[in-house]
């Protein structure tokens, strides 16, 4: 999906939860007009191309409840333009002074090691599909840049509610379906496929977003709720949403 303020959250709960799987085959070569069209009224919706454009970097803070370790943890998500990003997890309710950082630096991605508690790079597979969580506001306003592909699926049926499918396939082919309120035309789940970290096993993942709230005038999702295989796994709460305070490229950079 992609990534302004609001799809940073998605990100935050897929980077700790589990990796992309990427697709097997290529995207097609060109969006069709219906999905730009669909895309567009997406972008109207979050507060328009001007607005979005004018966003260089983005601070989120909250929480994130993660079910099935039974752990709550402060979360900090920096991404920076075109893409950076970072997603810092405060563990000192398990070890005082513990954070788990992921990170990728617009090339390669890293992590803590929580044997060690130092940071390493990624495996090549790994910072791969972190790149995918870290892409910026080009795969909504200028996708054909990044290679992104945008197709329509049928119309899908939730609630009782009839929802838009916007599917994104990105350059390496990895999709993500994205139902899309046909009302607010802002973005109301996103399905993808996942790795479980533990296992290795392929599964679905699905992410959830609600409590949008305009903030420097774009509607941000300030609640997320992610699952994998069906169950619930991640519940992520955004605080507070921050634009353009100059991050440093030195900030997403393994030391």
């Amino acid at each position: 999906m992609k990534k302004n303020a609001a799809a940073l959250a998605v990100a935050a709960a897929l980077a700790f939860a589990a990796w992309a799987e990427p697709a097997a085959q290529a995207p097609p070569a060109v969006s069709s007009k219906e999905a730009l069209n669909v895309l567009a009224r997406m972008v109207d919706a979050m507060g328009g191309r001007k607005l979005l454009a004018s966003v260089r970097d983005t601070t989120l803070r909250g929480t994130a409840e993660m079910l099935k370790a039974g752990l709550d943890a402060p979360i900090a998500i920096y991404q920076k333009e075109p893409d950076r990003l970072r997603i810092d997890y405060d563990l000192s309710s398990l070890a005082p002074g513990r954070v788990f950082t992921q990170a990728f630096d617009g090339t390669r991605g890293w992590g803590t090691n929580i044997r060690t508690w130092s940071g390493e790079a990624m495996s090549e597979a790994l910072s791969r599909d972190f790149s995918h969580q870290a892409l910026g506001n080009d795969s909504l306003l200028d996708p054909r840049k990044r290679g992104i592909v945008y197709g329509l699926k049928p119309r899908a049926t939730l609630d009782g509610k009839d929802y838009i499918v916007l599917e994104q396939t990105l350059a390496d082919g990895h999709k993500t379906s994205i139902y899309v309120d046909p009302e607010t035309f802002l973005a109301h789940k996103s399905v993808t496929t996942t790795l479980d970290p533990v296992t290795g096993a392929v599964v679905e993942t699905e992410s959830v977003l609600g409590d949008y709230r305009k903030v420097g005038g774009l509607m941000i999702n300030h609640s997320l709720r992610t699952f994998q295989g069906g169950a619930e796994i991640m519940r992520l709460t955004l605080s507070s949403v921050v634009f353009n305070t100059g991050l440093d490229d030195a900030l997403f950079v393994l030391k």
